[in-house]
């Protein structure tokens, strides 16, 4: 018999409870492995945004493929709004029965895309120099070099990489995160 085994059913719980928390500190992407582990991250306050997470936040759940994870993040990248588990249910093709367990940390968001309060993400790797004007902090002549540097080595990885192939500095880039998505 190991020291484990010798705790109580609660000291267990705790135990599991306080290992998951230092594992969740200690890399945001980790991928939740079971219904505990997502009541667990829900108690601690983790939240994934429906309308806009990432593929990587859409791959912190369970069972969710990565073929999954890609097409939540395009639906919501080109406006797709989901309001409810019904609605993701019904992305996935899935019986609503099959994601319910995830709806504790899923917070379902609505944003208005015809208010100036919420910024409408360009996605730098389609996007015209008209397109990319649009965005605030994006004037003639940045718009060029992202379309010009985007044509010439292909497109963007992420918001790094843009700063580092067009030598942006962290000022500019700050502003740019709220309005590109890749």
């Amino acid at each position: 018999m190991t020291l484990f085994d010798w705790l109580s059913p609660a000291t267990r719980l705790n135990s599991s409870a306080q290992s998951l928390r230092i594992r969740l500190e200690n890399d945001p992407y980790y991928r939740l492995q079971s219904t505990q582990e997502i009541a667990t991250a829900a108690a601690l306050g983790i939240k994934i945004d429906v309308n806009r997470a990432s593929v990587d936040d859409w791959l912190r759940l369970p069972g969710l493929s990565i073929h999954q994870a890609r097409s939540l993040a395009e639906l919501t990248s080109s406006g797709v709004q989901f309001c409810c588990i019904e609605d993701m249910a019904a992305a996935l093709s899935l019986p609503v029965e099959r994601i319910a367990p995830w709806q504790s940390i899923l917070n379902f968001c609505y944003y208005d895309a015809e208010s100036l309060l919420t910024p409408v993400p360009v996605n730098p790797n389609i996007a015209s120099i008209e397109q990319l004007t649009t965005i605030p902090a994006v004037d003639l002549f940045l718009a060029r070099a992202i379309v010009q540097s985007r044509l010439d080595s292909g497109n963007y990885r992420n918001l790094a990489d843009l700063q580092r192939r067009l030598a942006l500095n962290p000022q500019l880039i700050s502003e740019l995160m709220y309005y590109l998505r890749f």
